[in-house]
């Protein structure tokens, strides 16, 4: 298949491929005719490439699973290197998930304290403008 097919096939810009090839996560190969040639393998690589994207993952991070698949896997997670990936990618969204409690824990007390300070009595009266 040509370029805009997989593009196409892939839900990404023709664009987006030509930078995974100078980053060498897709190969460039090329036909008779100096037109780029696409096959079902590199349809998965950029699929796989694309869902990690989704989830949050750097391209160097999707590195890992582009070449397990070349190597034949069946799928993109089933090297270890790959599961060394999502092991720290949990990690990096654990702290994030901690720093969230903690900036919700802060937001709720500051609230706490607004609305106790309401309560304890008449408070002058806030308008709204504009």
């Amino acid at each position: 298949m040509r370029i805009g097919e997989l593009a196409e096939r892939a839900g990404v810009s023709t664009r987006t491929l030509r930078y995974y090839e100078t980053r060498g996560l897709l190969p460039a190969r090329r036909g008779g005719n100096g037109h780029r040639v696409y096959g079902d393998d590199d349809l998965r690589l950029v699929r796989q490439i694309r869902t990690l994207r989704d989830f949050g993952f750097g391209l160097e991070e999707t590195r890992p699973f582009v070449e397990c698949l070349r190597a034949g896997h069946p799928a993109g997670d089933a090297c270890p290197a790959s599961l060394a990936v999502y092991r720290r990618k949990l990690a990096e969204l654990d702290g994030i998930m901690a720093q969230l409690r903690s900036v919700r824990e802060q937001v709720a007390a500051q609230l706490s304290q607004a609305e106790a300070l309401l309560s304890d009595g008449p408070a002058p009266r806030c308008e709204l403008t504009g």
